[in-house]
């Protein structure tokens, strides 16, 4: 049985832009996917103390060697993937199959997919190479209807792997991707740090990159990226939500502490990079794309949507 994402978690992705699930992808399937991905050794040194190839060299030769299949775009998910391989495998986990169903609904289709590689010090004849820059995926893109990718993380990453970053709260700015390259380091971005079996769903417009490894050993990390065909409307498990969720509640002047896991406080809960007043905006943002996810277009949480859209029209009597 799938196992659908709940109300809250749905709420969670609107104001965050992602999803994040901790070493929870068993261990067999890790070991599987990285034996079906081919597990660099580092090159001994050539006489120069330099790596006998180059990264770019050993990247092509993994990607010629390894058996992940090349997917045509536009290739439904279940049938790109065998279902004895470990992304097959990977990718029917009831809860990863119902958090994908959640999101982006049933009959979902491959955009692409890629394995993102980090080479140690040590392949690149002791030099640390650079990060990727900050950026969103793709192209300037203003649908409310969106993609998600799933970021897999099939081995540990420690500290000075390079894990991928991405910073909360930025999917629903509209901008030109690589152009926001030059923001690096805001207020509340995350690095990757994980247990091996990790598993993030973000929204296509989470602004992220790769960063500098200064390990000894190479990190993966596997992409996919997937389309909706349906309509992404109360696809997840709404058996949590009530009456009161739609209800105003008082605010500013709160006499009672209220609990951080209710839908209006998690769409009006502020990332750190938000700025007191053009923040706010941001409010307004999830609070309209949480209408599309609901169907809602009356849906308001705290009034921030409805202060700005109260223009009445009845003539006076």
């Amino acid at each position: 049985m799938l196992e659908r994402f709940s109300s809250v978690q749905m709420a969670h992705f609107a104001a965050h832009g992602l999803l994040r699930f901790d070493g929870r992808v068993p261990a067999d399937i890790n070991e599987q996917f990285l034996d079906e991905a081919g597990r660099l050794k580092t090159p001994a040194p050539g006489q120069d103390g330099r790596a006998v190839q180059s990264v770019m060299a050993h990247n092509r030769a993994l990607l010629r060697a390894n058996q992940i299949p090349e997917v045509p775009a536009g290739t439904p998910l279940l049938e790109a993937y065998k279902e004895d391989t470990a992304l097959g495998r990977l990718v029917r986990l009831p809860w990863v199959q119902g958090g994908i169903e959640s999101l982006v609904g049933h009959g979902c289709l491959i955009d692409h997919h890629f394995l993102h590689i980090t080479f140690p010090p040590s392949m690149r004849g002791g030099a640390y190479g650079a990060s990727q820059n900050t950026h969103q995926d793709s192209t300037i893109d203003p649908r409310q209807a969106f993609d998600i990718q799933l970021m897999y993380f099939p081995h540990e990453v420690t500290p000075t792997m390079g894990g991928t970053r991405y910073v909360p709260g930025t999917h629903l700015r509209v901008v030109s991707e690589a152009a926001i390259g030059r923001y690096q380091n805001m207020l509340g971005q995350e690095r990757v740090a994980c247990p091996a079996g990790t598993l993030i769903f973000t929204h296509h417009g989470l602004w992220h990159g790769g960063g500098l490894n200064r390990s000894d050993r190479t990190r993966y990390m596997f992409k996919i990226r997937l389309n909706p065909t349906v309509r992404q409307c109360r696809l997840w498990d709404t058996s949590d939500l009530s009456a009161e969720d739609f209800k105003q509640r008082p605010i500013f002047h709160v006499k009672q502490r209220r609990s951080a896991e209710h839908l209006h406080a998690i769409l009006t809960t502020p990332e750190k990079w938000f700025e007191n007043d053009t923040g706010r905006i941001e409010y307004i943002n999830r609070i309209r794309f949480w209408r599309f996810l609901l169907g809602d277009d009356s849906f308001d949480a705290d009034y921030w949507a409805t202060r700005v859209e109260n223009e009445p029209t009845t003539p006076v009597s």
